[in-house]
């Protein structure tokens, strides 16, 4: 009788090209449907508006979810400095990824004030398929950037906030000697970095959101009466 052949021995090296792999196949996948999502999502946004007014109920409760989404996107932008430290401090002591959890609470918002289940569906795929890859990549960047990035994630979580601040090494928090100075952003809420990143476009992009939610329907009917 044959031997049974030995078991495969795991290989952390292929294990970590697997998972690359898997994120530029994905990330390739989201760069080519986004657009496309973009345009559907307009679709349907423009055909609930024409079948039907939202309501004025609806709109309202959606400010629940889109202020505190643009809060948090302004908020986040003057912590941030892309590429050349690692932030930890304001609401990154909370969640890892404040500016896409901002995002999704002004995009959720807007599909309560519609009420439209087609474009909630296509908004919640768009970003699973979005953003996932997206937050993959970050992270394998941060990781390869900053030792002490891991420390970090393990008191910071992903994307649903923690309701304490994890505080830095600073102040005995998350472990002393993981993160140097010079790689850890210690500062505070920066007026110039959120004029550098240009935050302020989310809030005008919510502005005549909620314009065309009151205005877009009475437009084109008065469009159409007159082209009649």
């Amino acid at each position: 009788m044959s031997e049974p052949p030995a078991p495969r021995q795991s290989n952390p090296q292929h294990f970590g090209a697997q998972h690359l792999d898997w994120v530029a196949r994905w990330q390739r996948i989201a760069r080519r449907i986004r657009v496309p999502l973009g345009f559907l999502a307009a679709a349907l946004y423009v055909s609930d508006l024409w079948q039907r007014a939202p309501r004025s109920i609806a709109v309202a409760w959606s400010l629940a979810l889109v202020l505190p989404g643009l809060w948090l996107r302004a908020y986040a932008s003057g912590y941030v400095k892309k590429n050349r430290e690692l932030t930890v401090t304001g609401p990154y002591a909370h969640t890892r990824n404040p500016l896409y959890l901002g995002s999704m609470l002004i995009t959720a918002g807007f599909a309560v004030a519609l009420l439209s289940r087609p474009v909630a569906l296509v908004l919640a795929v768009g970003f699973t398929v979005i953003y996932v890859p997206v937050i993959a990549s970050e992270e394998r960047f941060l990781r390869a950037t900053f030792p002490g990035f891991d420390a970090y994630c393990r008191h910071v979580p992903r994307l649903i906030p923690r309701l304490t601040p994890a505080q830095t090494s600073s102040n005995q928090s998350l472990p002393s000697g993981k993160n140097s100075p010079a790689e850890v952003s210690q500062g505070s809420f920066s007026v110039k970095l959120y004029l550098q990143h240009r935050e302020y476009n989310a809030a005008m992009g919510a502005a005549l959101l909620y314009l065309s939610l009151l205005f877009l329907r009475p437009a084109m009917e008065a469009i159409l009466h007159w082209a009649r």
